[in-house]
């Protein structure tokens, strides 16, 4: 479905955690709305490697802010979300004398861009709120209790919910929560996950040097902050190669993020050096090398209230790629990967490196187990499918 005759409907996408196009949810979902004849407009922070302040990309304009620090404690994200805030504030201002719009969709976390949306829709544009976070289980996971900002994020994500005119949900766990806990109309709430584009995901031939002359690459990509339970995968590792005495195993890690230097460390304390490769932020070609050679690819993210229920894109991405998996016994994780995965006893290290090497040392499950996680992408995953559900939701909000 695309957008009505007439003029074309302009959407600004707000998103603070990210830049894109390397946000790879909200760069698909602006260039199937631009394809279907939105205009569309974005308002992102800027990172190495996207340090424009405006550029315009598959004709998308995108309009980028400094960010003072990137937080990882409580007084840091409130620094780091009120100066978002604000800049992007004074943005939709800019893009509203450019371009125009007709509706704010905005992506969490965190979960204050509502006051943008409420502020704008005073003068009759629309909020749709893409739910990509639950920041509350986010705090609790990352800071180990509930507490006074606990029930602040509470109350955020009410008011977003609140103001929102349309919800976009990434699973069906985030859906619930917009209806339960959020009071949304179950009307009001469409499911749209996060699926991999296969245009983007593609094979290519295997790199030996990743590997270091071992014989096997068990393969990690994704973002490296303190939820994503990369200290458990080094353990894992660490039982690997010292308990089990499997020196013939490389481990590669594609990502940055601001435990980065923190896993380089532990590693180093570990005596892993030798065993764990660290690329850093890293262009599509390495990912693609990387997960093309790995043997079995791995996703350490601990059972807590956040994980539990949130998809994990890096699981999308390995099936795409035909790759079999390992990963704690989550919720959605197993909606995702169904039987292209070994499930291991959550947040036990020891139980996650025994099944890392169960896998290596079955060749045909791994085969078995990769062709089964691609044929679901292709069949009902993949971003295609997404699409469509995404521009059925504008389709009614503009109804």
């Amino acid at each position: 479905m695309t957008a009505s005759p007439g003029r074309p409907r302009r959407i600004l996408i707000i998103v603070e955690n990210l830049p894109v196009p390397f946000d790879r949810r909200v760069w698909q979902e602006a260039t199937t709305l631009r394809a279907a004849g939105y205009g569309v407009a974005v308002i992102c922070p800027t990172r190495p490697g996207f340090e424009r302040f405006h550029e315009v990309l598959d004709s998308v304009d995108i309009y980028r802010h400094p960010l003072p620090v990137e937080a990882d404690s409580p007084l840091g994200y409130v620094v780091e979300y009120g100066f978002a805030l604000a800049a992007e504030l004074i943005l939709a201002l800019v893009v509203l004398a450019r371009h125009g719009f007709d509706a704010i969709h905005a992506c969490n976390p965190p979960d204050d861009i509502f006051l943008v949306g409420r502020f704008f829709k005073l003068f009759g544009k629309r909020f749709v709120f893409d739910h990509h976070d639950l920041n509350p289980e986010l705090y609790e996971s990352k800071f180990g209790g509930r507490g006074r900002l606990y029930r602040v994020l509470t109350w955020l994500e009410r008011r977003t919910f609140r103001a929102a005119d349309m919800v976009i949900s990434t699973n069906a766990s985030y859906r619930a929560v917009a209806v339960e806990r959020g009071g949304v109309p179950p009307e009001r709430v469409h499911v749209v996950r996060s699926g991999p584009s296969l245009a983007r995901l593609k094979a290519v031939p295997p790199v030996a040097a990743w590997k270091r002359g071992r014989a096997f690459l068990v393969g990690y990509v994704g973002v490296m902050g303190k939820q994503e339970g990369l200290p458990l995968l080094l353990e894992a590792a660490e039982h690997i190669v010292r308990v089990l005495g499997r020196e013939d195993v490389q481990f590669c890690l594609v990502g940055t993020g601001t435990e980065l230097e923190a896993m380089r460390a532990l590693a180093r304390a570990r005596g892993l050096d030798d065993y764990v490769t660290f690329t850093g932020r890293a262009p599509d070609q390495v990912l693609l090398e990387v997960l093309n050679t790995a043997d079995v690819c791995v996703n350490p993210d601990p059972k807590n209230p956040l994980n539990d229920k949130s998809t994990m894109n890096k699981i999308m991405e390995y099936m795409a790629l035909g790759k079999p998996i390992v990963q704690f016994d989550l919720t959605e994780g197993r909606v995702s990967a169904e039987d292209a995965s070994l499930y291991a006893t959550p947040n036990d290290p020891v139980d996650l490196a025994e099944k890392i090497v169960r896998l290596l040392d079955d060749p045909q499950a791994r085969a078995r187990m990769g062709r089964r996680g691609q044929e679901r992408i292709r069949s009902t995953l993949e971003w295609k499918y997404e699409a469509t559900k995404l521009l059925d939701a504008y389709a009614e909000l503009f109804a």
